[in-house]
């Protein structure tokens, strides 16, 4: 080859050994999350018990996009490729769109060929492969401040009377890891049976500080000795990723999540991050109504769906009328009940 001709550009699945360099591309990199980072592939495939497939596109020799993929199977529902299942997004990131789009297309063959019911990527921006897509789903941001002052006093006036009226109820937050994990998992079990949705196992949240210790932390919002409201946020490449988070019988009427936010939003400008990404939140909703109080910008978010037999897009969402159904039998059930049949059916709902 000349010195003067384009490396050859090649697609192919990355392992562990290759985990460092993936890594290294994702560092900088304009639309990777903390949710691209290669060890997510340990917590799926040991966790939960899905097989990954982590594709990058080499320019020559060197890593210019990703796109990591897990297949969830299941019996009852389908065989489903999702990047990225039980997170806040995933998708390809690369260098530029058109390494982007082969990384698309390659992920749709490989689809075909394992005979998977739907391929879904979850991006954040808008791709041209032609794929039908889902625009129920909007992403929350913060633009954060060195000086956690100049976001308060961003805030409109009510809002900050908000949080103040909040915090005479005698909150106040406390951040940790793995220690408050079980303050964390109980709210969290509360929080979703109350919403009629099954809870991923305790040994799934272990995995993620485990895996993550420098880069996850654990907020747990309390009234004296009692924890009312918490979350799991992540951190990478100046962003704070708002992961999970659930509030126990009190957290509305302690107003705790004003105080939780703030708390939250005060670390991350003192720890220098630049953006606070408060989740996903389905468009119009009352979680992006809460979420916009703090000034968070919405972005629309893009799920692309490839169906090998062409079929209509899935419905894996609680307007179709038979996930209402479950979801109402779901939050009659006692607590004993939800907490041993939850983790199993929730590693299944990507």
């Amino acid at each position: 080859m000349s010195a003067n001709a384009a490396p050859s550009v090649t697609i192919e699945p990355c392992e562990d050994v290759h985990k460092e360099e993936w890594d290294r591309f994702l560092l900088g990199k304009d639309g990777a999350s903390h949710y691209h980072l290669y060890d997510w592939r340990q917590i799926n495939e040991e966790a939960l018990g899905h097989n990954a497939l982590y594709l990058a596109v080499r320019a020559g020799q060197r890593i210019v996009g990703v796109l990591p993929l897990v297949l969830i199977q299941s019996r009852v529902l389908s065989r489903v490729r999702c990047s990225m299942p039980f997170v806040n997004y995933g998708g390809p990131c690369a260098e530029t769109a058109e390494y982007e789009e082969q990384l698309i297309r390659a992920a749709m063959r490989q689809a075909e060929e394992l005979r998977a019911d739907y391929l879904e990527l979850r991006c954040i921006k808008q791709h041209e492969a032609g794929l039908p897509v889902s625009l129920r789903k909007v992403s929350m941001t913060l633009e954060l401040d060195k000086d956690p002052d100049a976001v308060w006093n961003a805030f409109s006036s009510k809002h900050r009377k908000n949080v103040k009226r909040a915090y005479k109820n005698g909150l106040a937050t406390q951040s940790g890891g793995k220690e408050l994990l079980p303050d964390f998992y109980r709210l969290m079990e509360h929080s979703w049976k109350t919403l009629g949705t099954p809870l991923y196992g305790r040994d799934f949240f272990e995995r993620i500080l485990a895996t993550f210790p420098d880069s996850t932390r654990i907020f747990v919002c309390k009234r004296g000795d009692e924890p009312v409201a918490a979350a799991l946020v992540g951190y990478f490449n100046g962003v704070v990723e708002g992961m999970w988070a659930g509030g126990g019988r009190l957290a509305r009427e302690l107003d705790a999540n004003f105080v939780l936010y703030w708390d939250m939003i005060k670390d991350a400008c003192e720890r220098g991050m630049t953006r606070f990404h408060l989740g996903r939140s389905t468009a119009s909703s009352g979680g992006e109504e809460f979420k916009r109080k703090w000034n968070a910008e919405t972005a629309q978010l893009y799920w692309y769906f490839h169906r090998p037999d062409a079929g209509p897009l899935p419905e894996m969402n609680v307007d179709n009328p038979k996930f209402r159904l479950a979801i109402a039998a779901w939050k009659r059930m006692p607590q004993w009940m939800t907490r041993l049949a939850g983790p199993r059916i929730a590693r299944l709902l990507p």
